[in-house]
């Protein structure tokens, strides 16, 4: 199945004016200037924020997922249990980051790009806005199983509007409507283990998320973010994805400490596979460890 994206990036003109006319332009009104980003890290917590790598730097990124915390010592509060996943990031200019990451989570593999395509201003445009894709293989699914599986049946695709607001210096905001694909949809049971048959989710699927940041002091932040399932089929065992988590700048690496209803780190993954309640203590403890070379 071919999926086409279609984008529309309107440019502004800048205007050349002659030396008096300017200086006259600068005494009315201040010269726009680029607000500083809202948030430190490449991801809020689970959800992409609008971060980009800047040209030419390369980022090591670690994940960890232990298991649900409602075991106690059984598995030791989940440490015995854990998924992680090892990214790169690299900027190849300011405005455009690439990354490729393996998880454990279904022995994902996964690329994703993340551009730009307008920053946020001071007295001036009120958001930064980014745009988010990603493709996945999910490489645990096993052919002696599904026969007929091909290997387009392992891919899915994430597309994310990001769109966020330095509100104050302290506080900040992003919204992310999402669409993804599931070329292969993991079998529904009903209540008696039957599968149901034909699987009542539709492999388009879309979510939004939502996320923010709170600045604690210089190097230390809280964050959060939600991921709301827009079309998921009522007989679906999976929840929307909650996260909440510390943001710790280090000076060398972010470090985000953090606890999810999702063991899932790649964006298919978190929004279609979070089995996690947070009510029955289904958490997991986590984090994102990003170092810049």
């Amino acid at each position: 199945m071919k999926i086409k994206y279609a984008f529309f990036i309107f440019l502004f003109p800048l205007f050349l004016l002659a030396q008096n006319d300017l200086l006259k332009e600068i005494d009315d009104k201040p010269m726009e200037t680029t607000e500083s980003p809202a948030f430190k890290a490449l991801k809020i917590v689970n959800f992409e924020s609008t971060k980009l790598i800047g040209k030419g730097d390369f980022y090591l990124i670690i994940s960890h997922r232990f298991d649900y915390l409602d075991k106690g010592f059984e598995d030791f509060f989940g440490l015995d249990n854990a998924f992680t996943q090892i990214k790169f990031a690299y900027g190849i200019t300011n405005n455009f980051t690439i990354q490729a990451a393996r998880s454990g989570f279904q022995k994902t593999y996964d690329l994703g790009l993340k551009y730009l395509i307008v920053n946020q201003q001071k007295d001036g445009f009120p958001v930064a806005v980014a745009f988010f894709n990603s493709i996945a293989v999910n490489t645990e699914l096993d052919k002696a199983n599904y026969p007929s599986l091909d290997f387009q049946d392992r891919l899915s695709y994430v597309s994310q509007l990001l769109i966020s607001r330095k509100v104050t210096d302290k506080l900040s905001l992003e919204i992310a409507p999402t669409y993804f694909h599931e070329s292969f949809l993991v079998e529904i049971l009903d209540k008696n283990n039957n599968v149901i048959t034909p699987n009542p989710q539709d492999k388009n699927q879309f979510a939004i998320g939502v996320g923010g940041r709170y600045k604690i002091s210089n190097r230390l932040s809280v964050n959060m973010d939600y991921g709301a399932h827009l079309n998921r089929a009522s007989q679906s065992v999976f929840k929307n994805p909650l996260s909440v988590g510390l943001d710790i700048d280090t000076g060398g690496h972010i470090f985000q400490v953090l606890f999810t209803n999702s063991k899932a780190m790649h964006e298919a993954g978190f929004l279609g596979h979070t089995t996690g309640d947070w009510v029955k203590g289904e958490v997991s403890f986590g984090f994102n460890l990003i170092r810049v070379f």
